[in-house]
């Protein structure tokens, strides 16, 4: 029987439920709930399976060794212990990156460098010859996480982040990365099936990620890097299985997905990021403002956007978001609204209370994430409408 595997996938602030709802629906109902992070044991199939099909996570690691140290010169004997030319070949670079939380150590960054030591002294000893480390862009990067004396070392099965999808050629002056992206249409409830909509679309990260969602194609499927391709045990025959199942799983989507911005650049860079791609011609994308959006001839369904911050407008940014608010009452009945933004006191702007408060980053930037939903009439008839129903 294969050997059951520690995985580790992590994520952003506040999508640690988002994502094990994911990891459900894909199959894996026993999931552990960490910080900024969710856990399963499984093979290494499920590796590649996650890799390819996660949005929602920033990076798979895969635990090698757990143990407590007593100083900073037991690192170093106990990483020793380990047989690291199992996991890749010499001719691999390699990097050792991670956290560090502890008093043993006066500066953070000398674990790695002990770790990076002993893998090594373990090739030279072993081999005769030294794989070489690159900091940039390893082929094989090792992730170790130390808490007080507790140490637990991992090898980082993607490499790259996942947020680095493969479909996206050009992004904006305020990109959105794609697993937030991914994050924040889950936390929306959107239903996969009703129109979806973003007045601020940029480079168009929230239409694509919404359309690959509905459709059921991986968000990765464009993506050619993972680190797990450089180990020494890769199974590529079960990796090209795991591809082609999952291009026989892709659904055709009835419905279209509405995009603009006021920038033509940003929707000219939009449409270059969507041409490859199969949901391209669901996605429908203009150049205007949100307040053109008039008459809708739709049925009612779900906003998600992310205007701007303000940091260059002064006190237009306050005027943008009563505007926004205007236009939801005016022109969005029915539609559940989600907004993303920094500026909290603009936000007030908008007139409305909101049915729902999350806390992101967008970055480094903190952030609310804020739901109005646009009831038609009061909120009372709406809640008797669903009552008598």
């Amino acid at each position: 029987m294969e050997k059951q595997l520690t995985i580790t996938l992590k994520t952003l602030f506040s999508a640690e439920e988002v994502l094990r709802e994911e990891l459900n629906e894909l199959g894996y109902p026993d999931v552990k709930v960490l910080n900024r992070a969710v856990q399963i044991t499984g093979s290494w199939r499920d590796v590649y399976f996650l890799n390819l099909h996660t949005r929602c996570a920033i990076s798979i690691v895969v635990e090698i060794a757990t143990f407590r140290i007593r100083d900073e010169k037991d690192l170093y004997k106990q990483a020793k212990k380990i047989d690291w030319t199992q996991y890749f070949s010499s001719d691999k670079t390699f990097a050792v990156k991670g956290s560090v939380f502890s008093t043993l150590f006066s500066h953070t960054q000398y674990p790695f460098l002990l770790v990076k030591d002993a893998i090594v002294d373990t090739f030279r000893d072993k081999e005769g010859i030294r794989p070489d480390v690159n900091i940039k862009k390893p082929q094989v990067l090792f992730d170790i996480h130390i808490k007080e004396n507790l140490v637990t070392l991992s090898l980082n099965t993607s490499g790259l982040p996942l947020y680095m999808r493969g479909y996206r050629e050009e992004v904006g002056m305020a990109p959105l990365n794609e697993v937030l992206a991914a994050v924040m249409i889950r936390m929306s409830g959107w239903d996969r099936k009703s129109t979806f909509l973003d007045p601020f679309c940029g480079s168009g990260t929230l239409l694509i990620e919404a359309a690959l969602l509905a459709a059921n194609i991986p968000s990765c499927i464009e993506r050619q890097h993972f680190a797990f391709k450089n180990f020494n045990d890769f199974d590529n025959e079960a990796w090209e299985i795991i591809q082609a199942e999952a291009r026989k799983n892709f659904k055709k989507i009835d419905f279209e997905l509405l995009g603009s911005d006021i920038d033509s650049e940003m929707i000219f860079a939009a449409k270059r990021n969507i041409r490859p791609l199969q949901i391209a011609r669901n996605i429908n994308l203009s150049v205007k403002s949100f307040e053109e959006w008039k008459d809708l001839d739709m049925k009612p369904g779900t906003l998600i956007c992310n205007p701007p911050y303000g940091e260059r407008m002064g006190e237009e940014i306050n005027e943008m978001y009563e505007n926004l608010g205007n236009w939801f009452k005016q022109e969005l009945t029915g539609f559940s609204c989600w907004i993303i933004s920094s500026n909290l006191e603009a936000m007030k702007f908008i007139g409305l209370k909101p049915s729902r408060k999350i806390k992101l980053y967008n970055g480094d930037l903190e952030c609310s994430f804020r739901q109005f939903q646009m009831f038609s009439g009061s909120k009372k008839d709406e809640v008797m409408r669903k009552l008598e129903a």
